[in-house]
């Protein structure tokens, strides 16, 4: 299931199955996934979370702020037989525990400038191990930003497909050139 209502000012987009797979096929390639515990940040209607958990993760956790995300992400995990926890909460204020890994796809900052970074911090904070979806173009500014944090490993490009979704989409449907970037934790 989708994003019933989807808000822009969250930049709410289901991340398209060829991206998430692609970020979780590099993860479980690395052995960053399987039997170990997993955090979804944003997680939205929880693909990434719940695709973490397909791949044999222990533990998958994944927040959003948005309380009927949160919900359809327990229905798309249930219809799955799967369990993986879901909980409403803002990044900003999420009480952080350690995990092995991160996958995740923030808001890129196309609506509210910097939206990206409270994930980035977050996602650091907490994991040895960061998956992530930007901007194509970004890696100078991520590069910059965790500068004695982390250190950027390996960088996937890939297209975005986002289907009109908002009043200001002109087209049924754009694709936009991201990077999958995996970080490690210094």
């Amino acid at each position: 299931m989708d994003f019933k209502n989807p808000d822009c000012s969250l930049e709410q987009y289901k991340t398209p199955a060829v991206v998430g797979a692609r970020l979780l096929y590099d993860a479980m390639l690395k052995g960053d996934i399987k039997g170990l515990s997993v955090f979804d940040p944003g997680c939205g209607t929880g693909a990434l979370a719940i695709g973490a958990k397909l791949l044999d993760a222990d533990y998958v956790l994944g927040i959003d702020i948005d309380f009927f995300a949160v919900e359809t992400a327990k229905k798309n995990a249930e219809s799955l037989s799967l369990e993986v926890d879901f909980f409403v909460s803002d990044i900003k204020n999420f009480n952080h525990r350690h995990f092995d890994t991160v996958v995740m796809n923030p808001p890129f900052g196309a609506q509210n400038v910097h939206a990206d970074r409270p994930f980035i911090d977050a996602a650091l904070d907490c994991a040895d191990v960061v998956y992530s979806i930007f901007n194509k173009g970004s890696l100078a500014f991520l590069k910059a930003y965790t500068k004695k944090r982390a250190e950027i490993t390996d960088v996937f490009t890939c297209s975005y497909p986002i289907k009109h979704t908002f009043s200001h989409h002109t087209k049924e449907c754009a694709f936009i050139d991201v990077e999958i970037v995996r970080m490690v934790k210094l």
